[in-house]
């Protein structure tokens, strides 16, 4: 077996070469591939070499070690295990709320090496339990390479209990109603109950309702907190689509599900991420 490699994104580069030295100590035949400093890298080499483990900064420039997890996640080939993650962090908020089932892991600067040992410990016993599974006859080609869904729960749990947090600020902002789109000199008002879908398009969302588009500016991210959860699901990262626009849900065997909806011909494709929403009864 080859020997496991792993990406390491901090910001700070003092704690990244820390934690490059320690794991180079407490786990010598680890590679490390990679050593970046900002979510965007993070997320570009991930995909670019695929290493078997990923240590992610919750709180990175460009992009969180939360979103480059979720860009990972959709973006993954469906052929190849997803990477192990461990998630560093200056608070013990998201290891008290989401890390219970130890699908990932996490380090809470300052880390001590007996807490770093244990982390080594744990993921070295998941990287053997993978290929002990995967070299058992009776598991098929597709399962050996099924993104792993424990990981993919517990990051859906990270996720929630991220937007709990920001839900629960005194600073949310109210529910939207009506979405105000500018063209030229002409304010085109769009109720929230017409909108089909809403799509990131670079440092603009597309409005979509069933007989036109709109482009406002703004973030997917800036709008989500002011979106209904229970009416409007988020099925990737750059979609919300509104729950009773979804006609039909087809599941495929990479984990992707395609939706059918009822105001509009296209299609759109729900990330492995989000198809727990489509399990049907």
């Amino acid at each position: 077996m080859n020997p496991p490699r792993a990406l390491i994104a901090e910001d700070e580069p003092l704690l990244r070469d820390a934690l490059a030295a320690e794991l180079r100590s407490a786990w010598p035949e680890l590679q490390l591939v990679a050593q970046v400093g900002d979510g965007e890298r993070a997320l570009g080499e991930a995909l670019a070499l695929r290493p078997e483990v990923c240590f992610l900064d919750i709180r990175m420039p460009g992009a969180s070690g939360l979103e480059v997890a979720q860009a990972l996640a959709e973006d993954w080939p469906a052929d190849r295990a997803f990477p192990l993650l461990v998630f560093v962090t200056a608070y013990d908020q998201y290891a008290l709320k989401a890390f219970e089932a130890q699908a990932v892991d996490y380090l809470v600067k300052p880390w001590s090496p007996p807490r770093l040992a244990a982390c080594v410990q744990r993921l070295r016993a998941r990287l053997a339990e993978r290929k002990g599974a995967g070299e058992r006859a009776d598991r098929s080609a597709n399962d050996a390479a099924a993104l792993d869904e424990r990981t993919l729960a517990q990051l859906r749990a990270l996720l929630a209990a991220a937007a709990d947090e920001s839900g629960t600020s005194a600073d949310r902002p109210p529910r939207l109603e009506v979405i105000q789109a500018g063209v030229g000199n002409m304010v085109h008002l769009v109720p929230v109950d017409e909108v089909v879908y809403f799509e990131a398009a670079d440092k603009y969302v597309r409005v979509v309702t069933a007989e036109r588009e709109h482009l406002i500016r703004t973030s997917l991210r800036e709008l989500l907190p002011q979106l209904d959860p229970q009416r409007f699901w988020q099925v990737h990262r750059g979609t919300v689509v509104r729950a009773r626009s979804i006609a039909s849900a087809q599941r495929h065997e990479s984990g992707k599900v395609t939706l059918t909806l009822r105001e509009r011909a296209e299609r759109l494709t729900a990330s492995r991420l989000y198809a727990h929403l489509f399990k049907g009864q």
